[in-house]
């Protein structure tokens, strides 16, 4: 996530690129490009036999790409999601040979203060949401054609949301009348529709969120990448993961987790000491932005960082 579309300033840089260990003749993959400010700092670091693939849903982010990085023949960029991962490997033959992976997950700064993508309900604008506008449904879309309960439940799972059932009926009700087709129309009606307000936060903010992380499958591609990552990934590569609210920091906590501490057998089962090993170990503990960095950049004081290292 960066500061603003000119300073490409991502939250946590410095702490990442170094929690990747990189050498100068690695392969490293940065997931979510955004406008590049992580992948400039890994590119600084790597000779000319390193390599670095990096993936944005956004058709903008990759044309920022062309522009900064386009001449470089060490950097290859793909747009789609970083849940191609394994299949984008196996493309460029460096399976079991990615020495990092980096992931600075949700919505970058660039796509939250453009009004036309439809992020944020500070700004008015149409509401699409998608990262990838050349596919999917926009968020209007859905929201025009969703049950009422499937909306509900969007907005409790994804922004854990306690008004969720209201604000879907609002929803549905509203509908009935004429589609919401901007920002501006859904915040005034979650407005309209929450009867208890939370005075450090909008009350659109979590159900913002929850239709956005709905839109653009966040939670399946984190969990799909994930799981790809341990058969992409060399011995002694790093998973670097960057959360930004909970449901997010959780899978990628469990995951790492559930990884180190190897597959749970039942008692008595003859096994050898390394069959019981597991696949990650966890480097260092989770790391949070410097008070000075959030008073630069207050979007940051949700971020933490997860690193993980593998060994089988």
């Amino acid at each position: 996530m960066t500061v603003s579309e000119n300073v490409h300033s991502p939250v946590l840089l410095d702490e990442a690129v170094e929690a990747l260990n990189i050498r100068s003749e690695g392969i490293y993959v940065d997931g979510t490009f955004g406008r590049g400010g992580h992948s400039k700092a890994i590119l600084r670091r790597l000779g000319p036999e390193g390599r670095l693939i990096v993936f944005d849903k956004d058709e903008v982010a990759l044309k920022a790409a062309q522009t900064q990085f386009g001449n470089d023949p060490r950097l290859h960029a793909v747009q789609g999601s970083f849940a191609r991962l394994s299949e984008v490997a196996r493309e460029l033959g460096v399976v079991r040979r990615v020495d990092g992976l980096l992931l600075d997950l949700g919505v970058s700064s660039p796509q939250l203060d453009e009004p036309a993508r439809g992020f944020s309900f500070m700004q008015e604008g149409p509401l699409d949401m998608r990262m990838d506008r050349s596919t999917g449904q926009s968020a209007a879309e859905w929201l025009a054609t969703a049950a009422e309960d499937e909306i509900a439940q969007v907005i409790r799972d994804y922004g854990e949301e306690r008004f969720a059932r209201r604000i879907a009926r609002a929803i549905v009700r509203e509908r009935v009348a004429a589609p919401l087709q901007t920002t501006g129309e859904l915040a005034a009606l979650i407005e309209k529709a929450v009867p208890a307000r939370d005075p450090h936060k909008h009350p659109a903010t979590r159900t913002f969120q929850a239709i956005r992380i709905h839109i653009n499958r966040e939670l399946d591609d984190l969990r799909e990448v994930l799981a790809q990552s341990l058969d992409v990934l060399a011995r002694g590569g790093r998973l670097v993961v960057i959360s930004f609210h909970s449901l997010e920091d959780r899978i990628v906590k469990q995951f790492m987790r559930e990884q180190a501490r190897g597959p749970r057998l039942p008692k008595g089962v003859p096994v050898q000491h390394e069959q019981l090993q597991g696949r990650l170990r966890l480097v260092g503990k989770p790391v949070k932005p410097s008070e000075a960095e959030v008073a630069r950049n207050p979007r940051a004081r949700s971020a933490v960082m997860r690193v993980a290292e593998v060994v089988a």
